[in-house]
């Protein structure tokens, strides 16, 4: 079995020389008399020749069906120049084989293994192993490979530690649902499966290890989407002694890495900095796409003496106005504007307001509200020109940001902004805002977790104060940092609370009693009596930072074995019943069955 060269590395280099391959057979040719076979590996495809005058070697080529697993060896040589194949990388040579061992035969697979196969991903997902022995999915892998050992170099490098935290935690809900595990030594009690290392990544920089890196594995019981899955990979990092710029310095050098490292580009570093409330304001997302412009303007200003009563009421119960001109856009029929219309309510927007620009001049159902004055200050402010649309947004500021901020997207898909898939525009958010209220749950929330840290002004204004009220609280910014690339969050992370009694404040504005901060994470708040420092970190999330790199829309094709959005696994069968017997004899627990 000793192979001496995959598939797609046989080359020119190899002429004349005799090689032993490893690999699939990919599809078999029989042109007059002569059989070729291309073999797959996970390098690629190679020909193979067989000579009807090899007679113990031919009738095995003849045997030859798709997938067979076999070992075949012979001379490498030079195609002849009117059949060179310049699609393939070993498409200058082939392999004349005199020797064949067929490992193992195959059925005929339910869809065909290429990158042609169109099989639905159910049936994929069902027959996983063979769906990755496609060359697109085998590339990700790869990829993702790339990926990981380019950041485990880099934090090496960089002197931080490899630490593992546990699988088996103790319940702490953190935004989603926990996966609960039945303890059998301890009956009626549960085990959680850790949604992130938050808690145990701190204790490790109370516990001295001023660098930690782990590529962690994290459970959410959760809806999923295209980007979430059930179980998920995070690059997760902490550090002791730090400030913002520390973090985010370790981490523009950690992507430097890996795009270097996985797809042989350099990328531009320092990013950019936009704090949440510009976020907001220009692109209506904490998750902005730079890679193409047609940014929100604040047209208040034009309309603040304005006679149009929809925007003057507006602004009179200190809303604001604000506009998007999509240049080119004065094409689009009244019947695509009325779809953008209805479509654009399910983000909260009462109606759209529109404007053409013209050669002949504004076009539109409003144009004739306007004075001549604000339709020139409105062109000025968006930088309109004729054969552009400037579309409105006019309300209570954060209700603008939200359907506007959907509107850029879905008007730069149209536009093929977003289809740069070679173009890589990061970004950093920081500057947010600590907590945000909850009309549904009558309570504050942490906008990132209960432990991140204050800025330093509202810090001090925290710890002198029993109840800020809410005015106050809505005013309160963090010492968190998301980094965004292309318009996709890839992670987040904070400098973290590491006095006691901060963190205690911080509770208090929760809603968490002491009573239940103690149940909950009375092992933290001891350990920050035990000479804490000051810390901070941030984790990456591994399968959507492939995902972006591979150019895929869905994190599931850069997973080996991922779940279907019911959080299924079509291929193992999970999740499956288990026997009641074993469940309550083992672990002390009964089913209750469902009314219908």
């Amino acid at each position: 079995m000793k192979r001496t060269l995959y598939c797609g590395e046989v080359g020119k280099e190899h002429v004349g020389k005799k090689i032993t391959l490893n690999g699939w057979v990919q599809n078999r040719r029989d042109h007059g008399g002569v059989i070729f076979i291309d073999l797959r590996d996970r390098e690629g495809l190679v020909q193979l020749v067989f000579n009807p005058d090899q007679k113990d070697v031919f009738p095995k080529g003849e045997s030859l069906r798709a997938e067979f697993v076999v070992q075949a060896a012979g001379e490498v040589r030079s195609r002849t120049p009117e059949t060179i194949n310049p699609h393939l990388t070993t498409g200058e040579v082939e392999v004349w084989v005199d020797s064949l061992d067929i490992l193992n035969t195959s059925r005929t697979p339910p869809f065909e293994i290429s990158e042609f196969s169109n099989a639905h991903e159910d049936i994929r997902l069902q027959y996983r192993y063979l769906d990755l022995r496609r060359p697109p999915l085998q590339k990700n892998m790869i990829l993702r490979h790339k990926i990981v050992q380019s950041t485990r170099d880099f934090f090496v490098r960089n002197r931080f530690l490899d630490l593992e935290t546990p699988f088996l935690t103790k319940s702490t809900p953190e935004g989603a649902r926990d996966f609960l595990v039945p303890s059998r030594l301890t009956q009626g009690a549960f085990y959680a499966l850790p949604q992130s290392p938050q808690i145990f990544k701190q204790l490790l920089m109370v516990a001295g290890f001023d660098r930690y890196y782990q590529i962690a594995r994290c459970f959410r019981d959760e809806d999923l989407r295209a980007d979430r899955q059930p179980e998920f990979t995070q690059i997760d990092i902490e550090m002791s002694f730090v400030e913002e710029g520390d973090i985010i310095e370790i981490v523009e050098g950690l992507m430097k890495a890996v795009f270097k490292g996985s797809l042989g580009k350099d990328i531009d570093t320092p990013f950019p900095r936009i704090s949440y409330d510009q976020a907001m304001k220009r692109f209506g997302s904490d998750k902005p796409d730079l890679r193409y412009g047609m940014e929100i303007q604040d047209v208040s200003h034009v309309f603040k003496n304005t006679g149009f009563k929809v925007f003057s009421s507006v602004l009179a119960s200190n809303g604001v106005v604000r506009a998007i001109c999509y240049k080119g856009g004065a094409s689009l029929s009244r019947t695509e504007i009325d779809k953008l219309t209805e479509w654009i309510k399910g983000f909260g927007a009462k109606g759209l307001a529109w404007l053409k620009v013209t050669d002949q001049g504004p076009e539109s159902s409003i144009a004739k509200f306007f004075t001549a004055e604000e339709l020139a200050g409105l062109q000025e402010a968006v930088e309109a020109q004729p054969g552009d649309i400037v579309f409105f947004g006019a309300d209570q500021e954060m209700v603008v940001a939200s359907y506007l901020g959907a509107l850029r997207v879905e008007l730069a898909k149209r536009a093929g902004l977003s289809d740069k898939s070679d173009v890589y525009r990061f970004c950093w958010i920081v500057d947010f805002p600590l907590f945000e209220y909850s009309a549904q749950d009558k309570k504050w929330n942490s906008v990132h977790h209960p432990f991140t840290r204050p800025s330093a002004h509202d810090e001090k204004a925290i710890l002198s104060c029993d109840d800020p009220g809410n005015d106050a609280l809505r005013q309160y910014k963090s010492r968190a940092y998301d980094i965004v690339l292309n318009g996709t969050e890839l992670g987040g992370g904070s400098l973290r609370i590491h006095q006691k009694q901060l963190q205690e404040k911080i509770f208090k504005v929760l809603g968490i009693s002491p009573e239940s901060a103690k149940a909950k994470f009375g092992f933290l708040l001891d350990a920050l009596d035990y000479g804490a420092p000051p810390h901070g970190g941030l984790a990456i999330g591994l399968d959507r930072l492939a995902a972006l790199l591979a150019g895929e829309d869905s994190i599931r094709d850069v997973i080996a074995y991922p779940k279907t959005q019911k959080g299924a696994d079509p291929m193992s069968g999970a999740p499956s019943p288990v026997d009641a017997q074993q469940l309550f004899r083992e672990l002390g627990l009964r089913q209750i069955e469902k009314k219908s």
